[in-house]
């Protein structure tokens, strides 16, 4: 079992949480080779050692992390907020990244039907 430290909800088992994947930057599509744009959407270092990952709290927060692991023994060295929000295929954006939940206003009620006008 590995325990990951979510920044927000705290140690959590790693089944709460969906694996997005090796953190890399993404290369300029306009000015990369075919095989090197194919390189970057599928091929992964996968080391035996420390590496830096994505993961998404997608049973808890609904928030993403960056954690560094050992991925030989699944030590845990540090672990910390993303930088940004990743959208991972089949991953819902988080509920805070909505403008209006943001800024802490209240839901929207959902809208009436409108009345039918006599003829």
């Amino acid at each position: 079992m590995i325990l990951l430290p979510c920044a927000w909800c705290g140690p959590r088992d790693a089944s709460e949480f969906a694996h997005v994947g090796e953190v890399s930057s993404r290369p300029d599509p306009g000015e990369v080779t075919p095989a090197q744009w194919r390189g970057y959407l599928y091929l992964r270092a996968n080391p035996c050692g420390w590496t830096t990952e994505t993961w998404y709290h997608r049973m808890g927060c609904r928030r993403f992390i960056t954690v560094e692991r050992h991925t030989g023994t699944n030590e845990i060295r540090a672990v910390r907020a993303a930088p940004m929000t990743p959208q991972a295929p089949g991953v819902p954006a988080p509920m805070t990244s909505h403008p209006a939940v943001s800024q802490g206003a209240p839901p929207a009620r959902p809208s009436e039907a409108p009345a039918r006008e006599a003829r």
